[in-house]
């Protein structure tokens, strides 16, 4: 009889402890793709703060393989070495006032493909610092010094460009004037046209209340070096384009700010929890004001797939702008849209912090994070509906 009380007990043990595990596991953000477009595997920026290039060339990836080009790795460091050069050039032209930094835009790259071309990151990796991963440490502030000290000349030699490009070359690698790709030789240029890629596709999208809506400014943001202008549409249009792209099998450049506590690259998920609880009542209310404020913060970002979020709107975004509470961190690519176990509604997005993470280098933002921390997007034209390509005079 104990023998079977025990078996019993031990029965009864195992089956309370699965049951507890099955709701542990229960815990957390479960998605379900709604659609998803083509994209390469996510690469690893590293140590660099080379975003702009890793979102940009895999937005145009992408593209590549929605028309039948199959997929193809692009040089990131090709486009980085040539806008560095760039950027050299306008800060001496600005007497350096203008920002001089790793960072860049969307529309660095497709400018830089205008001009120098593209290659495989086969072709140039960019890495000739004895170094498998990226790591601009040293580069970045070699570069910055050199720059400075160029400025405080009272009379500034043409030699400078040719130094500087003697230091590109060293932690890059000299450019390749031809290279090999599937057993055919090209040059940059040729094999930019190769590809069949019309850089003058790609437009920038913000929504911002400081410029009239369904015009074009010059965003102000530090790393936009080049003064690149971007069009302005309200904030529901922004995300009607954003949904009409994914739809039509088209992905999206983002810029973003993921300096925020709703942003948890541990956990893959970006979301803007409430953390207004004046509609509980009852006991709820009661438990929530006992905890201590380090209390109330853990449970508004437990990523437990609970929690509710802000509704967003044109002015909360604006206001997070204009405060800096938004600023430009991190670029990135929409390649999806997915509901939560709950119904909500997120975003598929690619990353380029490598691998090795829940989702293999992707992550999910919520409508509510696209809504409030999107700086600007950038997009295939052709993805527009006809009406919106007519607000823009497109």
């Amino acid at each position: 009889m104990k023998k079977i009380i025990s078996l019993a007990l031990a029965a009864l043990f195992i089956t309370t402890t699965a049951f507890a595990q099955d709701k542990k596991e229960e815990k957390g953000y479960k998605f379900t793709i709604v659609k998803e477009n083509p994209s390469t595997p996510a690469r690893d920026q590293s140590r660099s703060g080379t975003c702009w290039s890793f979102a940009g060339l895999s937005l145009l990836e992408s593209e590549l393989i929605k028309t039948g080009k199959g997929e193809i790795d692009l040089s990131e460091m090709w486009i980085v070495r040539h806008a560095y050069m760039e950027k050299a050039e306008r800060y001496v032209r600005f007497h350096g006032n203008i920002n001089f930094s790793s960072g860049g835009g969307f529309h660095d790259i497709t400018e830089m493909i205008k001009k120098y071309g593209i290659v495989t990151e086969e072709a140039y990796p960019g890495l000739n610092y004895g170094v498998e991963k990226h790591n601009h440490g040293e580069l970045d502030a070699i570069l910055e010094a050199f720059m400075k000290s160029i400025i405080t000349q009272k009379t500034i030699s043409p030699a400078w460009k040719t130094a500087f490009n003697g230091l590109l070359d060293a932690y890059f690698g000299e450019r390749p004037k031809d290279f090999a790709y599937k057993g055919l030789t090209y040059t940059p240029e040729s094999f930019a046209k190769h590809l069949g890629l019309n850089m003058d596709d790609y437009i920038e999208i913000g929504s911002f209340t400081h410029h009239p809506f369904y015009s074009k400014f010059i965003i102000e943001i530090p790393d936009n070096w080049m003064l690149g202008s971007i069009y302005n549409v309200p904030l529901n249009e922004m995300m009607d384009i954003i949904d009409n792209a994914i739809e039509n099998g088209y992905t999206v450049g983002w810029g973003s700010d993921v300096s925020e506590k709703g942003f948890s690259w541990k956990n893959a998920v970006a979301i803007v929890p409430d953390e207004d609880k004046s509609d509980l009542s009852g006991t709820e209310r009661d438990k929530w004001e006992k905890l201590t404020p380090a209390e109330k913060a853990k449970a508004n970002y437990s990523f437990d797939g609970t929690a509710k979020e802000k509704t967003i709107t044109q002015e909360m975004r604006q206001e997070a702008f204009d405060n800096y509470n938004t600023t430009d961190d991190h670029g990135m690519q929409l390649v999806g849209i997915a509901k939560d176990q709950n119904g909500n509604k997120f975003y598929k997005v690619k990353n380029s912090w490598g691998t090795e993470s829940q989702y293999d280098g992707y992550f999910f933002a919520s409508e509510s994070f696209i809504k409030y921390k999107t700086i600007d997007i950038m997009i295939n034209k052709n993805a527009l509906s006809k009406p919106m390509k007519k607000k823009l005079g497109l």
